[in-house]
């Protein structure tokens, strides 16, 4: 098997064939499908700094950010289109380009002014009042986290914080200490427990993003900040969970995590490449033993053996679940797959530039 960079470059590489990256869906929209892959492309340049991939990121972001430091399309109403402001960092840092800064410093506040529920989680979406999904953290919490650390609003990582102990309190399960996908506190929506107004199932996608996000907020916090251990232990809690649902035979984890052997139930490529890359970076930031760099580079190795393929120069990464809203078990199951979604493959480039470092 080849390394872990070698997938990355030529995953990175397809795309780009496939895609100018001005072209990258939906085109024209500041959203998280462009983030999250070039999100993972920015971190496999930051391991192999082949300028080509820093060039592709700055050619999306420059057709989105105008000269003026505008952005052409988002949705100010979702928090899915607010994480593309995570890619902005390396390139006003590289550049001194104020454009960036002002696109920044128009996203900042209105995350300051996010709509919340009666314990103060975020809303995920303006048009679903109250509810606390899990893949929420991801959209805000890192780039809430570095915005902190870069121009010094603390105001700003606290919330992130503040966030994943919410999460942590009110979706985590007390029996398997795994997070339903979502709550709704007032249990008004059709799929919340009329006792608890939780969801029902564990989706694996929603919790690789939460593993990821604190992990990636944890990196901007300070060490002697009062909270930090809580983070730490919340999310070694999160991986003790999952590595107990680890797939023995393939090295993956399934579309709903718990119920591996329930009717219909199958191995999702890109909740593996997440939580891949959580263990994976745990161990490298040193709070994690090393037995899950073991498990990370199972699952990576169960990622490329089971779901990825070549045709030609094009590395096809298969298995990975369309965009899904919160489900019941037959729904979450039913979801279709897809070919090099962008969600999958900015979840295989995290994973890949993070089994890079420990090759």
């Amino acid at each position: 098997m080849e390394t872990a960079l070698y997938y990355a470059k030529k995953s990175c590489d397809t795309m780009m064939r496939k895609f100018a990256a001005p072209d990258l869906p939906p085109v024209g929209k500041f959203h998280y499908h462009q983030g999250v892959f070039l999100s993972g492309m920015q971190k496999v340049y930051h391991v192999c700094k082949e300028e080509k991939y820093y060039d592709y990121i700055k050619s999306w972001v420059d057709s989105i950010i105008y000269e003026d430091g505008s952005i052409n399309s988002f949705d100010k109403g979702m928090l899915d289109d607010i994480q593309p402001g995570i890619l902005l960092f390396d390139l006003y840092k590289r550049t001194g380009d104020k454009r960036y800064k002002i696109a920044l410093d128009t996203l900042m506040p209105i995350l300051k002014d996010w709509k919340r529920n009666e314990v103060g989680g975020f809303w995920h979406k303006e048009w679903h009042p109250n509810q606390m999904w899990l893949d929420g953290l991801y959209m805000a919490g890192p780039l809430e986290a570095e915005y902190s650390a870069t121009f010094g609003e603390d105001c700003y990582i606290e919330t992130a914080i503040e966030q994943i102990i919410l999460m942590r309190d009110h979706i985590q399960d007390p029996k398997t200490k795994l997070l339903y996908h979502a709550w709704d506190p007032t249990k008004e929506i059709d799929w919340a427990d009329p006792e608890t107004g939780l969801s029902e199932e564990f989706w694996g996608r929603a919790l690789g993003w939460y593993v990821v996000a604190i992990l990636d907020i944890l990196e901007f916090v300070p060490e002697n900040h009062p909270k930090r251990q809580t983070i730490i232990d919340i999310e070694l809690e999160l991986l003790d969970a999952l590595s107990k649902y680890q797939d023995k035979e393939t090295g993956m984890w399934y579309q709903v995590v718990d119920k591996g052997d329930a009717p219909g139930n199958w191995v999702e490529s890109s909740c593996t490449s997440l939580f891949s890359y959580a263990m994976a970076k745990a161990v490298r930031m040193g709070i994690a033993d090393k037995k899950y760099v073991d498990m990370a580079i199972r699952g990576f190795e169960g990622v490329i053996n089971t779901s990825v393929e070549f045709d030609g120069d094009d590395l096809l990464i298969g298995g990975v679940c369309i965009g899904t809203g919160v489900c019941n078990y037959e729904g979450y199951i039913a979801r279709p797959t897809s070919v090099n979604d962008l969600h999958g493959a900015g979840a295989f480039l995290l994973m890949c530039a993070e089994i890079a470092k420990h090759q």
